[in-house]
């Protein structure tokens, strides 16, 4: 059993709608003969982490119940952008022998070149963010100056 999970953060960088998304991700699960229990959605909410999104929570619940072996997500980035979160999914993921695939990256879990390369992702994801948000600052700060001086 499988779970698929969408996001619409892919519709707005990308052009990819929910639906899109969905059904490619409902291809790849026929391709590799996973049969679907379940779609998981945390419609708009960031993948910075793992903590505040009920759907994966809950994802996270039924794969500790046994239902499901296999995490299929469109790109590594919808699942989760922090280092930490992930080494604790990964972790978790072999605790209850599940892994994780994700259809853009072609990541899988299931060996060991599948987890380092999961983990170098995930660390080029997380800079991406810590270079947009030093950006963000120095862009504030700028505007700030240029107010007060003004």
């Amino acid at each position: 059993m499988c779970s698929v999970g969408v996001s619409t953060e892919d519709q707005a960088r990308e052009g990819f709608s929910l639906g899109e998304q969905k059904e490619k991700l409902l291809q790849l699960c026929s391709f590799k003969g996973y049969e679907v229990f379940k779609i998981y959605e945390d419609a708009g909410i960031s993948a910075k982490d793992m903590e505040h999104r009920p759907a994966f929570q809950e994802m996270l619940s039924d794969m500790k119940k046994g239902k499901i072996n296999y995490i299929v997500a469109y790109k590594l980035d919808r699942v989760t952008r922090s280092v930490r979160d992930l080494e604790e999914l990964i972790s978790v993921l072999e605790q209850y022998n599940c892994f994780l695939v994700c259809d853009r990256d072609d990541v899988n879990t299931s060996t060991a070149n599948g987890r380092f390369f999961v983990r170098m992702l995930t660390v080029l994801s997380q800079l991406e963010i810590e270079i947009v948000s030093e950006r963000t600052k120095f862009g504030l700060n700028g505007a700030i100056k240029w107010l007060l001086f003004k």
